[in-house]
């Protein structure tokens, strides 16, 4: 698949060695790798007046990181809690993060922005670095990167020609093999194809049927073409599609302390993405396009009360189409003087979604039928049938656009820097809510018919809602000691995440005005319940990036203070509902530290610490029953550290021939569950550790995680007044095999 070329010109992006970062000093590349260059970020992520974390190919090998999520662990304050399935990527950092619709945090792959938060849990071949910047992106890269951008670059085959394969098994039935090839079609013009396969059996079991519940089996493939020119064009394009079969949702039920659910749990997902980047240098500038077009297909499909009764059933089944445009120009970087950069940008998306819930007889029993005997005890009422249809199909397509700009002036040891976004965007939800059903009512001392009530309900209509933002940031920063790399930042930001459309209320919209047909009940305000607010936040940063010993210690630190308004928080609605929705929830407020630093005493031997800390609480919600003013907000871990070491020894002196011993510690929370904060996962930490022995063609890693067993927990929620959770994973121990020819 080929992108629309919508802009002129573009060039190479300029190529630089991979730049050292804390987290990943030390690695020794054994592919001659190119970095290119962002066209959006400065060459030299150190002198950047933000707090980031780079991990680089052979850290992430180390620690088995193929995902965002896995690498999150090592990156401090930044927490994606692994439960649900793979829709449920949900990212927290320095406490903000929602479980549900928009992300908080970006992520691009190869320069190209993931639009849809349910792709963000994907497995990538060949990750040559991830990037994790802190802190609001958002004058540069817009919508949704209120608490930060993830950036994820792949093995380019401008830099490395020849194939590359993993074979990797695990307990639990666990397995991954995948292959990539690299080649140059003639000078200048490379292409690389890969592909993966992932399987598991699952690790928890759901006792109502005896099966493992969390089973998954996926396939992915990409092409990625790049081309560079003599004279200064640059292109690539990046094919991909990925295809993801899985069980997933192994909540307990606490008051059990089983997973027993009697209906089929499943999430199906198929996309396909396609990005193409641009650019051409000229004598005093650069102009570059990122062009993209993105599609996903799939089905969440649950017994959504997770009990082994027949409450009711939910399927959410939806395809999206997305295409974003991303013009910019940027003058030639200049050591001493002005700098700039300019760009617009744009998006369209649209999908197509159907969400049924099916009520079956004990929810019927227990949600109506109860509720209306219990206001009415002369009567009594019972259904017509022992299942009914609550029908509900959404039509939703958005667009955005954006002007933005950024300056920076750079004399002696001074930088200055200042940017702003002007920001517009369109949501329209056009909905389709439908029941069919009926009931009779019967006197409750003779048993005999009082009446008889049919309800037909076919509700249509269209809800539209535009938002306006304006997202400045400037940065003063000092870089002291000439010929040093050090940087001391002093910054402050607005960011934005965008607001929309509660889908999942309208069953209970639905169920509501059904009950408030038959005499009881709430009637829900559409318009109130459906809709929210973008979430806005400033940010504050004092910081800096230091390094000593020829380079041998890198640290970072950070001090941040976000001050968050109509802060978008996940709360279940008023009354016995099926659902839960999107609220504003007032101002909260977070402040913390992170700190990382890496020393590498010799060639071999390398040393990793981070460690963030977060008090993120609500200065001003109170959700009609409760006045949450100065409690923690949920979800947001207070405490997340990484540490690892690691020591190679070359066998008969042969720096090809290496063993190396790994091990390191991850350890994250408190973390509480709930705005009343009388629910928490404590503080607790898991071990890890590995043995790799490395040849110049092949490597074989024997690698171990959570090797204590430490039991935890990664989600906690209430459904209908039950209590659920999702056990963290237990002990794992794998080996991996990788070839290089």
């Amino acid at each position: 698949m080929t992108s629309l070329i919508l802009a002129a010109g573009v060039t190479l992006a300029a190529a630089s060695s991979p730049t050292t970062t804390p987290s990943t000093l030390g690695d020794t590349l054994s592919l001659d790798e190119v970095t290119v260059t962002a066209i959006k970020q400065s060459s030299d992520l150190r002198n950047q007046a933000t707090t980031l974390t780079v991990i680089k190919r052979q850290e992430a090998e180390r620690n088995q990181v193929t995902s965002v999520k896995a690498a999150a662990d090592l990156v401090p304050n930044l927490f994606i809690p692994d439960y649900g399935s793979r829709m449920t990527s949900t990212v927290y950092v320095r406490g903000i993060g929602t479980r549900i619709d928009q992300p908080a945090v970006g992520l691009t792959i190869d320069n190209v922005p993931v639009m849809t938060k349910e792709n963000y849990d994907f497995d990538l071949m060949d990750i040559s670095r991830l990037e994790m910047m802190r802190g609001p992106q958002s004058t540069l890269y817009g919508r949704n990167t209120l608490g930060g951008l993830m950036n994820v670059y792949t093995l380019s085959p401008l830099s490395y020609q020849g194939t590359r394969a993993v074979i990797e098994g695990a307990n639990h039935g666990t397995w991954r093999v995948g292959a990539s090839h690299y080649r140059l079609l003639k000078e200048g013009l490379g292409l690389s194809l890969s592909a993966q396969y992932n399987s598991t059996k699952g690790e928890f079991t759901n006792r109502n049927n005896g099966r493992r519940c969390d089973w998954e089996h996926m396939f992915s493939a990409r092409a990625k073409l790049e081309w560079r020119s003599q004279d200064g064009w640059y292109l690539s394009n990046v094919a991909s599609v990925a295809v993801s079969r899985q069980g997933g949702y192994p909540y307990q039920w606490v008051e059990t302390g089983e997973i027993a659910y009697n209906d089929t749990c499943f999430y199906r997902r198929t996309s396909v993405m396609d990005g193409l980047t641009l650019r051409k240098d000229f004598d005093r500038l650069s102009l570059s396009s990122i062009t993209s077009y993105q599609y996903i297909d799939d089905n969440m499909t649950l017994d959504q009360d997770f009990t082994p009764r027949d409450y009711f059933t939910l399927t959410q089944a939806r395809r999206e189409h997305a295409v974003t445009q991303d013009l910019i120009a940027r003058g030639h970087h200049k050591a001493e003087g002005y700098n700039w950069l300019a760009g617009a940008s744009g998006f369209f998306r649209r999908y197509k979604m159907s969400a049924p819930v099916n009520f079956h007889d004990y929810g019927i029993d227990q949600l109506i039928e109860k509720n209306f005997n219990d206001a009415m005890p002369n009567y009594r009422v019972t259904w017509d049938t022992r299942s009914f249809l609550l029908g509900s199909d959404f039509t939703s397509p958005n667009w955005g656009a954006a002007l933005y700009h950024e300056s920076s002036y750079s004399w002696g040891q001074w930088t200055v820097t200042a940017g702003l976004r002007l920001d517009y965007e369109h949501a329209r939800l056009n909905y389709h809510s439908e029941t069919h059903t009926g009931y009779n009512i019967l006197y409750s001392s003779t048993g005999e018919t009082f009446a008889h009530g049919a309800i037909d309900i076919d509700d249509r209509a269209t809800l539209d809602k535009d938002f306006l933002e304006l997202l400045p940031s400037l940065s003063v920063s000092w870089h002291p000691w000439a010929g040093k790399n050090h940087t001391v930042y002093l910054a402050a930001s607005r960011g934005s995440k965008a607001g929309g459309f509660n889908t999942q209320m309208f069953s209970d919209v639905l169920q509501q005005r059904l009950m408030k047909m038959m005499g009881i009940g709430i009637q829900y305000d559409i318009d109130k319940m459906v809709g929210y607010k973008p979430e806005k936040a400033w940010n504050y940063e004092l910081g800096g990036h230091f390094e000593c010993w020829d380079a041998r210690v890198q640290s970072d630190l950070g001090l941040f203070f976000m001050d968050c308004r109509d802060r978008q928080l996940t709360v279940f609605p008023p009354g016995t509902t099926t659902g839960r929705m999107m609220t504003n929830a007032g101002k909260t407020h977070s402040w913390g530290a992170e700190f990382a630093m890496a020393v590498a005493p010799t060639e071999l031997t390398r040393f990793n610490f981070s460690y963030g800390f977060t008090h993120a609480t609500f200065k001003d919600f109170n959700d009609g029953k409760v006045d949450h003013s100065g409690h923690r907000v949920p979800y947001a871990p207070m405490h997340t550290l990484f540490a690892e070491g690691s020591h190679s020894l070359k066998v008969n002196g042969d720096r090809d021939k290496l063993l190396t011993l790994a091990a390191n510690v991850r350890a994250v929370g408190d973390i509480y569950w709930d705005e009343a904060n009388t629910m928490k996962q404590p503080l607790y930490a898991l071990l890890g550790a590995s043995l790799t022995w490395k040849q110049a063609h092949y490597s074989l890693q024997l690698w171990g995680h959570n090797l204590t067993g430490t039991k935890y927990n990664t989600f906690y929620f209430v459904s209908i007044q039950h209590h659920f959770l999702q056990r963290g994973h237990g002990r794992q121990v794998g080996a991996t095999l990788r070839l290089t020819l």
